[in-house]
C-alpha cells in the first residue's frame, strides 16, 4: 500500500483486508465464530491505523509464538504484506486468531 494514505482510508481499507482474510480463511477451511470475528475485525482495524499513523506496537517476544502453525503465521505475513509497511510482530499477533479459529474444526 502507499504511504499517502490517510486515517479517512482506515474503514475502507479495513473492509477490503477484511475480505481477503475471509477469502483465504474460506480457503483454508477456517471458520470464526461471533466473538472471533469481532476480535479478528478489531485487531485488523488496529492494525490498519497502525499501518497508517506509524504508531509501534509494545514489544513482543517471539517466543511467546512458538506453538503456532506455519500455516496460521504464512497467512497473517500475507495479511501484513498487504498493508505493506508493518513490522513482522504483527504476523505473529495476527496469528494467534487463525490458530484459535483453527481449533473450531476440531470441536
Amino acid at each position: 500500500m502507499n504511504n499517502a494514505l490517510e486515517i479517512k482510508d482506515a474503514p475502507a481499507i479495513t473492509e477490503k483486508l477484511l475480505t481477503d482474510i475471509q477469502k483465504m480463511l474460506n480457503a483454508e477451511n477456517i471458520f470464526t465464530n461471533d466473538v472471533q470475528q469481532q476480535m479478528l475485525t478489531s485487531h485488523v482495524k488496529a492494525m490498519v491505523l497502525r499501518s497508517i499513523t506509524g504508531e509501534p506496537l509494545p514489544e513482543v517476544e517471539k517466543e511467546l509464538f512458538d506453538e503456532i502453525s506455519s500455516g496460521s503465521m504464512k497467512m497473517a505475513e500475507q495479511v501484513v504484506d498487504m498493508l505493506g509497511n508493518l513490522p513482522i510482530e504483527e504476523a505473529y499477533l495476527l496469528s494467534v486468531h487463525f490458530e484459535v479459529a483453527k481449533d473450531n474444526n476440531n470441536l
